[in-house]
């Protein structure tokens, strides 16, 4: 007798999960926008103003070299610098949330439909990102009525997830292309400015103060038809981690005036401890690693991340240069600033693979697996 045929081995099952979505509707972005409101100010400015309206400031060389370290030449604001050193109330705050997103959202959106040769009545899901303002109902309900997005197109509105949301809400509008929708929309606006705190010497208000600013992104989705479709970049697999008992490391505290920036000192050192295992295991499911990595696009949120993320991965001093151009042009936006990150990088035409990654409140880490048309 001739020796038995042995079946192959059964592949891991985060692998074959990986394989059974590969053989489905692969996500693909069609088209992107990224912008900010019309007011820029440089950050020489931005530091002049907290120098002069808060006493402590002048007195205290490390608060003042946060904005010398934060490597932002220049950030958009939903006003002009020095609109922010007048105390605001808060319903004058969200107003003003409610006016700019809806009008920076509808450009934006205009431009990625147009990029991705479609109208607004093409659209049937709209995934909205934001977490520095509210509005009931959710601000992507008045954006399809005003631009005649159709009525019985699906809505998503995800708030509360800070930084992380781009990048979460990338991942989000992926499934709905994988359950069949044909043309998503994703939109994520914030305008961090507006949390910002007249009278407020803490070292949390200073330090968003130094480095958060206003934008958006729009992206539209559709399925990947195959060679010569067109698209910039197919979504392959997205992971989420949430790390237990940390949700006091940021966040937003709830005062008279409005939303309070919280944010720990001790973020960097969980990017160090944390974030490489976290990394790893986004990338297993898909049977990748580190390695066959060709782009890696993580959410700015200021120099300090940075560093954490080359620390904690071993990358080379280039590997996030988007990234820092990005923090370097916009500041810290908030979601849509990973967005912004993706549309640079599609700026020099990448091949192969690539990571989508972003942290934020929670504290959570999102990840999206690309490869690039």
């Amino acid at each position: 007798m001739g020796s038995p045929v042995q079946a192959p081995a059964a592949a891991p099952q985060g692998e074959r999960r990986f394989a059974q979505r590969r053989r489905e509707r692969i996500p693909v972005v069609r088209g992107i926008s990224t912008g900010g409101p019309r007011h820029t100010a440089a950050q020489a400015e931005v530091k002049r103003v907290a120098t002069e309206h808060f006493p402590g400031v002048e007195r205290s060389d490390a608060i003042l070299s946060v904005f010398d370290h934060a490597q932002i030449d220049e950030r958009q604001l939903a006003r002009p610098v020095d609109w922010y050193v007048e105390q605001r109330p808060f319903a004058e705050k969200n107003a003003i949330y409610v006016e700019e997103t809806l009008a920076l959202g509808e450009r934006l959106t205009r431009r990625a439909l147009g990029d991705a040769g479609l109208t607004p009545a093409d659209v049937d899901a709209v995934v909205f990102v934001s977490s520095t303002g509210v509005s009931t109902p959710s601000l992507d309900s008045f954006l399809m009525q005003r631009m005649g997005i159709p009525a019985d197109a699906i809505r998503l509105p995800l708030w509360g997830l800070g930084c992380a949301g781009g990048a979460a809400g990338l991942a989000r509008a992926a499934d709905l292309v994988r359950a069949g929708y044909e043309h998503v929309l994703l939109l994520a606006v914030e305008f961090c400015s507006l949390t910002f705190h007249m009278g407020d010497e803490s070292k949390a208000n200073f330090i968003g103060t130094a480095i958060f600013a206003d934008g958006g992104a729009a992206l539209v989705l559709g399925a990947d038809e195959g060679p010569g479709d067109g698209g910039l970049v197919r979504l392959l697999h997205a992971h989420s981690h949430l790390v237990d008992d940390s949700a006091a490391l940021t966040g937003w505290d709830v005062v008279d005036a409005g939303f309070k920036l919280r944010l720990s000192a001790e973020i960097p050192t969980i990017m160090l401890t944390r974030l490489r295992p976290i990394v790893d295991a986004s990338l297993a499911i898909a049977g990748w690693s580190l390695d066959d990595l060709d782009t890696i696009m993580v959410h700015p949120g200021g120099a300090k991340v940075l560093t954490g993320y080359e620390l904690a991965l071993g990358l080379d001093e280039h590997a996030l240069d988007a990234s820092r151009t990005v923090l370097r042009e916009h500041g810290n936006m908030s979601s849509p600033t990973v967005l912004f990150v993706l549309a640079e990088a599609l700026r020099h035409r990448p091949r192969g693979r690539g990571m989508v990654s972003a942290t934020g409140p929670g504290f959570s880490a999102e990840h999206l697996l690309v490869e690039f048309a």
